[in-house]
């Protein structure tokens, strides 16, 4: 087919589809509900270069972004002139897939007339790699599981079943591993199956002209759109929990005629415990943050994420080095589009939302040693759970909403049929968005406790318990988090904690800010406030001066 630019930009659409369908093959195939309720994934075509053409809609920045990078990284360990069809690469190293080992990524060559004209990748998250597990508290990365150096999953169309076989034998879900394995290995395959259909469709035997099409005109829009900002330079701090001392996480971003740059220099040291931060995870946030402001309407590809650079000292918590534990690497890494936000808020006052409650309140929940011992069932789960969002300008906050991570809340049903435990109660928290003309998003009471008699592990690291989401422009903050059992104690937002046969354990999740002098809101908004009981008739007559 002649490659004209309407026939390139129809290519370039049918490949979203191809990603997309690629996405839903893995969510459709996965064992773990994280995955196939939550959509904690990211999936993705490149082209032989390792240059990212198109990412999937469903997915989570935290892997999108990251593999965008990963696949030039791993191509340094396989090159392309020695791939071979049938072949599926695989990693969990934190420092070049996803930031922590319960990540995997996967890479496939997709081959046509014998050469690699292209590449499909997909990331994923796995429960369980044995060491301490899903929490904080590692004091390194070998405390926190099974580190898998890049490596062939698959060679020459067959499985490496000893790999199966050791992660398996490393873990407290095997069997959700490995399904989930499978999951990852038939997403690669349906990228590459309906790239090739693809190609066939158009009659295409490479694609360097397409992918030059794609990132050209991505990174060209971008420019335009960097270029409608103020130049500048624009500092900003976040103070955040931290777990043995508050952290402080700076930023400076500079905006010139070509590119956005952001530099963490200033921001705390590594923490001994496992909310470390590797560069490439708070890279991918940050990017994120700042795409969703700048050129938001541009597909997600080289093109467009080339313009946005992250820099930050070895070993501020931001860049944590090799061995530091990493395991609970979200915690601070979605912290970082509130701190970018920050600065660009200073740049452009009338498009940056207020802070959100930006870190996702992630439960990880397992058996105890002692109830294997006396005959009781292993289990292991994730529960995932959101506050509000930051109001908007012009718009209210979203309540219990993912931003940024845009991971799906865990559904109550689903969470108590694989696991031994009971959701007595969720529901949204009147009053907890902080006012405004536009109204932070609301957070979300939720109690759990165990559903026999055995007592149930959690491992907690959560933020905005300390320091809640501010407002912006006037905007009040939103309420903090809190976590406490039902006989009042008060539960620290990081660290293992035991949940007894009888007891409930109470979270709920922070608030957004308010967006805008709270006088501006109109009536007409405070009386629907009022009849969806988003606000109580207190708030509005003590905040809002509303008496009607």
């Amino acid at each position: 087919m002649i490659a004209t630019k309407t026939n390139l930009q129809v290519m370039w659409d049918r490949l979203l589809g191809v990603v997309e369908e690629q996405a839903q093959a893995l969510i459709r195939a996965a064992f773990s509900p994280i995955v196939r309720e939550c959509g904690d994934i990211s999936a993705g075509i490149f082209d032989a270069q390792g240059n990212m053409l198109a990412q999937a809609v469903t997915g989570t920045p935290g892997h999108i972004n990251t593999m965008a990078e990963a696949v030039k990284t791993l191509l340094d360990c396989f090159p392309v002139q020695d791939a071979k069809a049938g072949e599926i690469y695989m990693t969990n190293d934190p420092w070049i897939a996803s930031g922590h080992l319960n990540d995997f990524l996967l890479l496939q060559p997709a081959f046509l007339n014998g050469e690699v004209i292209g590449y499909s990748a997909c990331t994923s998250h796995l429960f369980d790699l044995g060491g301490k597990g899903m929490g904080p508290d590692g004091s390194d990365i070998y405390d926190e599981g099974l580190f898998i150096p890049p490596c062939r999953l698959v060679e020459r169309g067959e499985v490496n079943h000893l790999l199966l076989d050791i992660i398996k034998a490393n873990s407290r879900e095997p069997v959700a591993n490995l399904g989930d394995i499978y999951a990852l290995i038939a997403c690669c395959e349906t990228g590459t199956a309906q790239l090739l259909k693809m190609m066939d469709e158009f009659r295409l035997d490479h694609l360097l002209e397409l992918s030059k099409h794609i990132i050209e005109t991505s990174a060209t829009a971008t420019r335009e759109s960097i270029r409608d900002l103020p130049q500048g330079r624009y500092d900003y701090r976040l103070d955040v929990d931290g777990y043995e001392n508050v952290i402080e996480l700076h930023a400076s971003l500079k905006i010139t005629r070509e590119a956005i740059q952001v530099d963490f220099t200033g921001t705390s040291g590594c923490s001994r415990y496992g909310i470390n931060v590797p560069l490439n995870y708070a890279a991918a946030y940050t990017v994120f943050a700042m795409r969703c402001l700048i050129g938001p309407d541009i597909p997600n590809n080289a093109g467009s994420l080339g313009l946005f650079k992250v820099r930050a000292p070895e070993n501020c918590i931001l860049n944590a080095q090799h061995p530091a534990p990493v395991a609970m690497r979200h915690t601070l890494g979605q912290m970082t589009p509130d701190l970018v936000y920050g600065c660009l808020h200073q740049a452009i006052p009338d498009r940056v939302p207020a802070e959100g409650a930006s870190c996702m309140y992630d439960l990880p929940l397992r058996h105890t040693p002692e109830s294997l011992l006396m005959g009781g069932k292993a289990f292991g789960i994730e529960l995932t759970h959101n506050g509000g969002t930051g109001a908007r300008p012009g718009l209210d906050g979203l309540s219990a909403t993912a931003f940024p991570s845009g991971v799906w809340g865990s559904q109550v049903e689903i969470s108590e049929s694989v696991a031994p435990i009971v959701i007595k109660r969720r529901e949204l928290i009147c009053d907890s968005g902080g006012a405004g003309e536009f109204q932070g998003g609301l957070g979300q009471h939720i109690e759990i406790t165990p559903a026999g008699n055995d007592a149930i592990l959690v491992f907690l690291s959560v933020e905005r318990m300390k320091f809640p989401a501010m407002g912006r422009s006037g905007g009040h903050h939103g309420n903090a988090g809190k976590i406490t059992m039902c006989d009042g104690r008060a539960i620290p937002g990081k660290g293992e904690f035991r949940v007894n046969p009888g007891e409930t354990m109470i979270v709920q999740t922070p608030g957004g800010g308010g967006f805008g002098d709270p006088a501006a809101r109109s009536g007409k908004r405070i009386a629907s406030d009022l009849q969806n009981n988003i606000i109580s008739r207190e708030f509005a007559q003590a905040i809002y001066n509303y008496h009607q």
